[in-house]
């Protein structure tokens, strides 16, 4: 699996994210860059310093925690909070990969999923698109206002020319409790089926599926 789509944030949850950042600084994006990212990272962002959670990081990574499939799919042991980028006409961010290790040194999280949440409506700019390079071709997403798209890190990706308009999203990175691709997707696809059972009554095979369940867990998890 390269990535996969999620519905994160209701309606007003947009709305109370992206009322509250309209009275942020916004600093270039080139501050939290290193390497090859700072030649190519053309955005704003939220300035954040120190370790403060304000009100929009606990509604982010709360819907994160409240949606089953992101945490089917992701396993997340650690994410980190959450950074707010802005784009304007004319801002891009070029071909990087994300660095492999991120937060501070007390609370390091590795970055092997990466998430961005859209936070403005698609036709209120254009441009703007996530592009994935992935074995299958590139991959240009762009998605409604709430709706997540989180795919590997170690994704080479880019973010298309915004040229009109404004670009808002939030931007995390997840740090797995399975970090074999090949098992987290095999857990994925028995964690859905598992919940088909059981919605479907069939006593038997939920029972069967959990066991596999659990078991390949066991395997798979780093704590």
């Amino acid at each position: 699996m390269h990535y996969r789509i999620f519905q994160i944030l209701n309606r007003a949850e947009v709305h109370q994210v992206v009322s509250s950042l309209s009275n942020d600084l916004f600093v270039d994006g080139k501050k939290t860059a290193s390497g090859r990212a700072r030649h190519v990272k053309h955005n704003l962002q939220v300035d954040r310093t120190g370790a403060d959670v304000k009100e929009r990081d606990q509604i982010v990574l709360a819907a994160l925690r409240r949606n089953e499939d992101f945490q089917t799919f992701a396993f997340p042991r650690r994410t980190l909070l959450p950074f707010f980028s802005r784009y304007e006409p004319g801002m891009e961010y070029g071909q990087h990969v994300d660095s492999a290790i991120m937060g501070s040194a007390n609370e390091p999280v590795r970055s092997d999923l990466a998430a961005t949440i859209f936070l403005s409506d698609p036709g209120s700019y254009e441009g703007g698109e996530l592009v994935l390079e992935l074995p299958i071709g590139e991959q240009e997403i762009k998605l409604e206002a709430g709706e997540a798209i989180v795919y590997s890190a170690t994704s080479l990706h880019r973010v298309a020319p915004v040229t009109k308009g404004v670009r808002l999203a939030a931007l995390t990175w997840i740090q797995t409790s399975v970090p074999d691709d090949r098992l987290r997707a095999i857990l994925t696809d028995l964690g859905i089926a598992l919940r088909k059972a059981d919605k479907g009554g069939d006593d038997d095979l939920a029972m069967m599926l959990n066991k596999s369940y659990h078991n390949l867990l066991r395997y798979a998890v780093e704590l």
